[in-house]
């Protein structure tokens, strides 16, 4: 059998890997950028009582499941306390716009890679906008707190200060990811967001190890919870790495006395073709406005209608209620397919086109317009599958967190993991995609 011929990676193999043509640059340069967003999150904001936010933050869902997206920055209030969340709600707003208004639309469609710095600098422009606005809340909330300001600061410079600190910080990190996307490896953004979730396991795990080691009855309960997020972890998986092949017919073209073409070949539509995109962005929308009830319930407003309202709207959009997990469902499938059908390579119409240029055709569909058809009738049914998968993949370990009563573990949960196999199986594929570009050069010179 030929699975008995394959050998486990040598060391040459592995240096092979590490001297890969432009690898080992980018590993090196996405490690220092890391090492720099890591030594940010350490850095806190002068003048602050971090302690006094820190057991906020450990009491309360929405700002804890904040912290562990920002790697801890939050509940330390660093500079980077913001985190690469602006710049993710502003790279939203926009996809949207371009949707909507047609200028957009045609810098994203029509004018190629001029027309996408355009937009990269529009939200850009729209991050600092944003990032400035969640500043003023948080440090408005921030000023509230009993003994959160350290005495003698004088409250005016403090919060001036403050508030130009934390933009920047957040400016920095989106100039990070944007620097670790372009000459690193992997999405910047993802790859911050996966730091900070890896991070905060340790912290998840002891907690979940010493309420266990108080009542030994959850034992069982931790076991099937760790089964299900393995469970799922398969899943997630075999989703991502998941394609519909539809098959193409090539012509045949004579040259000479040689011929070319008429191979079939076929075009891969992935089942979840957003990865982790999806998930980031419905997180980033749906709490957005969860923060700022959550912020604005705990300062100390006066008793009335007012106060009343925020209090009820914050239960209610809870990550412990059923509405929050109804919102969140609805939104990553709505986003997988607004994210499907903003992709170039998933544009039925443009497919058809091309194919119909050069002769390819799908066997007994018709050129053209029937093809556009048949491939977004395709797309529809392969996009649709997905999004559900994935919202309910969403969905299952959260609930098993609560049907085993172990509920520490819950910040780590499907969306997390969604997050990491995602990032992970991106890091993955770039790799393999360098060392298949070093094998080619190397064919190259063989050959000559």
């Amino acid at each position: 059998m030929q699975n008995s011929k394959m050998k486990m990676p040598t060391t040459n193999d592995l240096l092979a890997m590490w001297n890969a043509s432009g690898l080992k640059s980018k590993i090196i340069f996405t490690l220092i950028m890391i090492a720099a967003f890591r030594f940010g999150v350490q850095l806190p904001i002068y003048g602050i009582n971090n302690e006094i936010f820190a057991n906020i933050a450990a009491g309360n869902n929405i700002i804890g499941f904040l912290d562990l997206f920002s790697g801890g920055a939050l509940g330390k209030v660093s500079i980077f306390a913001l985190g690469i969340g602006p710049f993710i709600t502003a790279s939203i707003i926009i996809q949207l716009l371009a949707v909507v208004i047609p200028s957009l639309e045609k810098l994203q469609k029509e004018e190629g890679e001029a027309g996408r710095r355009k937009l990269s600098q529009y939200t850009r422009l729209f991050t600092v906008v944003l990032a400035a606005f969640q500043a003023v809340i948080f440090m408005a909330y921030m000023t509230k707190l009993p003994g959160a300001i350290m005495p003698g600061v004088n409250h005016g410079l403090f919060y001036i200060s403050s508030i130009a600190v934390l933009t920047a910080g957040s400016i920095l990190v989106m100039w990070i990811s944007e620097l670790i996307t372009e000459k690193g490896i992997g999405n910047g953004g993802s790859l911050i967001i996966f730091v900070g979730i890896i991070s905060g396991i340790p912290i998840y795990a002891s907690r979940t190890a010493q309420m266990v080691s108080r009542d030994p009855s959850l034992n069982f309960g931790l076991f099937m919870l760790l089964l299900i997020f393995f469970v799922t972890l398969v899943v997630i998986v075999i989703m991502q790495e998941a394609v519909r092949k539809v098959i193409i017919v090539n012509p045949k073209r004579q040259v000479g006395n040689k011929v070319y073409g008429g191979v079939n070949t076929f075009i891969p539509f992935k089942l979840n073709p957003g990865g982790v995109m999806p998930i980031i962005f419905a997180i980033a929308i749906l709490l957005f406005p969860t923060t700022i009830l959550s912020v604005v319930g705990q300062a100390n407003l006066p008793a009335g209608t007012v106060r009343d309202i925020v209090l009820k709207l914050t239960q209610i959009m809870s990550p412990d209620g059923a509405l929050y997990y109804i919102l969140y469902f609805l939104l990553v499938v709505t986003l997988t397919f607004f994210y499907a059908s903003i992709m170039p390579n998933m544009q039925p119409k443009e497919i058809a086109n091309n194919l119909k240029k050069y002769g390819s055709s799908i066997p007994g569909i018709k050129p053209g317009r029937p093809t556009a058809e048949h491939l977004d009738k395709i797309l529809s049914k392969t996009t649709f599958i997905g999004a559900m998968a994935l919202g309910i993949i969403a969905l299952v370990p959260s609930f098993a967190s609560y049907a085993t009563n172990i509920k520490t573990l819950q910040g780590i949960g499907a969306t997390s993991l969604i997050i990491m196999v995602g990032v992970a199986l991106d890091l993955i594929n770039q790799v393999r995609t360098h060392l298949l570009a070093k094998n080619y050069e190397s064919f190259l010179k063989d050959d000559k």
